[in-house]
C-alpha cells in the first residue's frame, strides 16, 4: 500500500484573509501523519485550541503530492 504522508502546520498570519505567516521562525509544526485521517484528527485539535484568535490557522499539506513515484525524478527534485 502507498503511504499518503501529510504534514500538519500552522501559526499567526499577517491578517485573517491572507495566508502569509506574521513569522516563518514561529510556525508550528504541529506533525508528519501517514494518513488523511490522522492529518485530520491533529489539525482539527490544534484549530480548536487556537479558535479564539483569528490570526492564528493551521494548514494540511499533501506531501505525498510532491512526488511522483511513476516517475525517475519528481518535479521538486528536477529543482534540486
Amino acid at each position: 500500500m502507498t503511504q499518503r504522508l501529510h504534514l500538519v502546520f500552522g501559526g499567526e498570519l499577517t491578517s485573517p484573509d491572507k495566508t502569509q505567516f506574521r513569522d516563518v521562525d514561529k510556525i508550528h509544526i504541529v506533525g508528519m501523519f501517514p494518513d488523511y485521517d490522522s492529518a485530520f484528527k491533529a489539525w482539527k485539535a490544534e484549530a480548536q485550541r487556537t479558535v479564539d484568535d483569528a490570526h492564528t490557522r493551521y494548514f494540511i499539506a499533501h506531501i505525498h503530492r510532491l512526488r511522483d513515484e511513476e516517475k525517475p525524478a519528481s518535479a521538486t527534485e528536477e529543482l534540486g
